[in-house]
């Protein structure tokens, strides 16, 4: 590993001063400083793929895509210097020598923010965030800006930014509250928006910084979709790693780490894989329940890498005198330098510091029928943590608690897409805080009664709609919602036809709390029902038009999905865009005109399943139930 990572390192190092480029003219200037921005990007990729290999202890497919795509990028660097010299010596605009872009151009997704959102919008000019003035003792000057902003906010809960997490991050939360005050949570204050001032963010420029921040705020690389958002051409998207989520301080919660895993480039997977944990000695004799068997806790705080689409931890119901079943396959450490070693399980310490000893790890949907049976009949395992998304934190309503048992058997269940050119190493964290006041247990809410119902026809829209009825008593505090990339908007109505939740970003659904709780205590179950709804677009564009990217296609579904996320296309996405057609195999009945070869069958109707090309409709929610009087 060191040899080859050390060949790539030269490579580098003979571009930096190998290439040299003549003295003056403000053309060649540009080429300087657009090779110095593409060398940047390639120390920063070739970085990040070690630190993988690393992970992964030296995995074979892991260096060998990371040699391959570093000499690459050097390649691409040299040969964008000449063109770029070309292009001056024919007279060319730097700005389009430089980057080939006729608009504006960045090095990452950060620098966009940095020159066309706060610099255009005057947020670090002298009266504001510079060096001087330092409003809210936040400089943004560009020189220090990143690292300030990932720094505790000033007379706020929140941080500046919260990789993951705009909702907790106070920059993103003030400038919400300027341009769109509706997204800022109920039970938030962020005192003056910003800019202060000054005209407010555009929809577009907040949404950028929101994906920004959600996908971790990376100082470097591009965060995708924020290209078209800037109107700026952004370099090409590699994998992104979040910052690590810190543990909680001893005695007040503890830390479970997933096992890492390869996401080769262009991939989706679904996996489940076992790991053993025992954190009786973290937990204070306060902190547990009465047979000293459980933590109890309140707060729990997911964090992954942002190619995730989701992970849930599942408790299994299997047996600790099982976890040596043949079902579970081979237990190895992953992580760390013993990666690819065996390990006992039960050994906490078998894989080092940074290993965790893992079962096999299998291609599932939701673990269904991973491990062994327990003696009673089929182990079905329950959920414990994570989310139907990459990132979340989930606080219950005060004097709320859960409890789980201190030790066991995990099920791990991430779901992740890696849509770059690049294999990446996929990361994830659970926080639990324990819970001081223990006054009512709390229920959750996750409804998968309809859950695969999405069915919209190729270049439609459909709405789909279920009930949830609450037990008497009940006093729901959260509600949050799940749907893949079709999911246009989501939204739940209580009896009396107000609407109490709205979500228009598939991806990241908000958790909105209610403060005080919702009530439902009628007799009537009519008036304990929520009535929740989603709108599922399947290839329309907003004017109408058709959209053969965003539609279904069939083609697009993982070969690995269930037999019945698979579909039969129906209409056309070439030649004669949206005309009916029959199967794979009717392209020619496509064709714009008879025996042009231009025509291709592909798009399909909405199926559920696993991957992003399907489908899913889910409440979710938490809830505790008041003991009534009659």
């Amino acid at each position: 590993m060191r040899r080859i990572v050390c060949t790539a390192t030269l490579v580098l190092g003979v571009l930096l001063v190998g290439t040299s480029l003549a003295a003056d003219g403000a053309c060649l200037d540009a080429c300087r400083t657009a090779r110095k921005g593409c060398l940047a990007r390639a120390k920063a990729e070739r970085t990040a793929m070690k630190a993988d290999c690393r992970d992964l202890g030296g995995h074979v497919s892991c260096l060998t895509s990371a040699v391959a795509h570093t000499k690459n990028l050097v390649k691409d660097c040299r040969s964008a210097v000449s063109t770029c010299r070309a292009c001056c010596d024919g007279g060319g605009a730097p700005q389009k020598c430089s980057t080939n872009c006729d608009g504006e151009s960045y090095n990452s997704t950060w620098e966009g923010i940095q020159k066309h959102i706060f610099a255009q919008h005057d947020c670090a000019q002298q009266a504001c965030h510079s060096s001087g003035a330092k409003q809210g003792g936040l400089d943004l000057s560009p020189d220090v800006a990143y690292k300030n902003l990932l720094t505790a906010s000033a007379g706020s809960p929140f941080q500046r930014v919260e990789p993951g997490d705009e909702r907790r991050s106070f920059l993103w939360l003030k400038l919400a509250a300027a341009t769109d005050p509706s997204a800022v949570p109920s039970d938030v204050t962020v005192g003056t928006p910003m800019p202060n001032g000054l005209p407010a963010l555009s929809i577009d420029e907040l949404e950028v910084v929101r994906k920004w921040i959600y996908a971790g705020a990376p100082e470097t690389g591009t965060v995708n979709g924020t290209q078209d958002l800037l109107g700026a051409c952004l370099p090409p998207a590699s994998p992104l790693h979040i910052k690590r989520l810190p543990p909680p301080p001893a005695g007040q919660g503890f830390q479970l780490t997933m096992p890492p895993f390869l996401l080769e480039q262009h991939s989706e997977h679904e996996y489940c894989a076992a790991t053993y944990y025992d954190i009786s000695a973290q937990v204070p004799k306060e902190f547990q329940d009465a047979a000293g068997k459980s933590f109890i806790f309140n707060q729990q705080e997911l964090r992954q890498d942002p190619q995730s689409h989701h992970l849930i931890l599942n408790l299994s119901a299997t047996s600790v005198d099982q976890i040596h079943d043949p079902s579970f396959g081979d237990w190895t450490c992953r992580g760390g330098k013993k990666t690819g070693l065996p390990c006992e399980p039960t050994d906490l310490t078998s894989c080092g510091k940074k290993g965790i000893c893992t079962a096999q790890m299998k291609s599932t949907f939701a673990c269904i029928g991973y491990g062994p049976s327990s003696r009673g009949g089929l182990a079905i395992p329950f959920a414990i943590g994570g989310a139907q998304r990459a990132q979340a934190f989930t606080r219950f309503y005060p004097g709320v608690y859960a409890a789980i048992p201190m030790k066991g058997i995990l099920y791990w269940n991430p779901h992740a897409f890696n849509l770059t050119d690049i294999d990446t190493v996929m990361h994830g964290w659970i926080n639990y805080w324990f819970a001081k006041e223990r006054l009512h247990f709390a229920r959750f809410v996750f409804n998968i009664g309809r859950i695969f119902a999405p069915s919209a026809a190729p270049f439609t829209k459909q709405d789909v709609c279920n009930d949830q009825v609450l037990p008497r008593g009940a006093r729901l505090f959260a509600l949050s919602s799940h749907t893949h990339r079709h999911g246009e908007r989501f939204w739940v109505t209580t009896p009396d036809g107000k609407t109490v939740y709205e979500n228009f970003v598939y991806n990241d659904p908000p958790n909105k709390p209610f403060e005080p709780p919702l009530e439902f205590d009628s007799e009537d179950p009519a008036q304990r029902t929520l009535h929740y709804c989603a709108t599922y677009n399947n290839g329309l564009r907003s004017d109408g038009s058709f959209d053969t990217e965003f539609v279904t296609r069939a083609s697009r579904v993982p070969p690995g999905a269930p037999a019945f996320s698979h579909c039969t296309p129906s209409a056309c996405v070439a030649g004669n865009v949206g005309a009916p057609c029959n199967g794979s195999s009717a392209n020619a009945s496509c064709d714009s005109t008879a025996g042009a070869g231009d025509g291709v069958c592909d798009a399909c109707r909405i199926t559920g399943g696993e991957s992003t090309e399907n489908e899913m409709f889910i409440l979710i929610g938490q809830y505790f139930v008041q003991s009534l009087t009659n």
